[in-house]
């Protein structure tokens, strides 16, 4: 099995090809004005690097959000699309849940800093079940449903989290520093996700945007 995984939720993102489970490219991008002008030149790179084409992807993998609302919808549409014309699988994976792969504790929080004194938050268990759903919220808030539990945090930057952490337990729990780039790991639980038996119907692919821009909190744009 090969997918082609995408992550452009944040300025910093990545594409991956994983085979079976084992990453067999990855490139990080950098793209300060969105990635809309930049994706399939991308991914045109990419699989020539690797001698490979898109009919030789199995399945087309994206981040779901949260994260940027545009980088969100550019991914998701991106491997939407491909499938589609393909007739090959589509499969939605959390940036949170993606985060959650980078560590090996028996619980995972997951954070990334949603602005407006913000995280973007969940906890994860190690066979990737969701215990606490996605959310966005404010870290003491978040404290109050991990309550007594042990954990890892796992985040990409752990600096912006530790002012409110201060004086507390869990500025003593574990930390795992996931890199920037988390499309290895959206390919990764893609795959396990379809070798479990889901669909990955094009159709089904919808996004995580666990808060919704003022605009978007009134419409929102047909096909995701």
């Amino acid at each position: 099995m090969l997918t082609l995984a995408l992550d452009t939720t944040a300025e910093f993102g990545s594409l991956a090809l994983v085979r079976d489970g084992h990453v067999v490219a990855e490139t990080l991008v950098h793209a300060p004005e969105g990635f809309s002008g930049t994706l399939f030149q991308q991914i045109d790179a990419l699989l020539n690097r690797a001698g490979l084409s898109l009919a030789d992807i199995d399945v087309f993998a994206a981040a779901s959000g949260p994260g940027s609302f545009t980088g969100v919808r550019i991914g998701l549409a991106a491997v939407k699309g491909l499938a589609e014309v393909l007739g090959k699988r589509a499969v939605p994976v959390s940036n949170l849940e993606a985060l959650s792969h980078h560590s090996s504790a028996p619980l995972r929080a997951t954070v990334l800093d949603a602005r407006r004194g913000e995280v973007f938050a969940a906890l994860y268990a190690a066979d990737g079940r969701v215990i606490i759903d996605d959310q966005v919220i404010r870290i003491p808030h978040f404290l109050e449903l991990l309550g007594a539990l042990d954990f890892e945090w796992v985040t990409t930057d752990f600096e912006p989290f530790l002012p409110a952490l201060t004086g507390t337990r869990f500025a003593h729990l574990p930390v795992c520093l996931a890199p920037r780039g988390l499309a290895s790991a959206i390919g990764q639980i893609a795959e396990a996700r379809v070798r479990s038996g889901e669909p990955g119907e094009p159709a089904s692919v919808e996004a995580n945007y666990v808060r919704r821009s003022d605009a978007e909190s009134l419409w929102r744009e047909p096909g995701l």
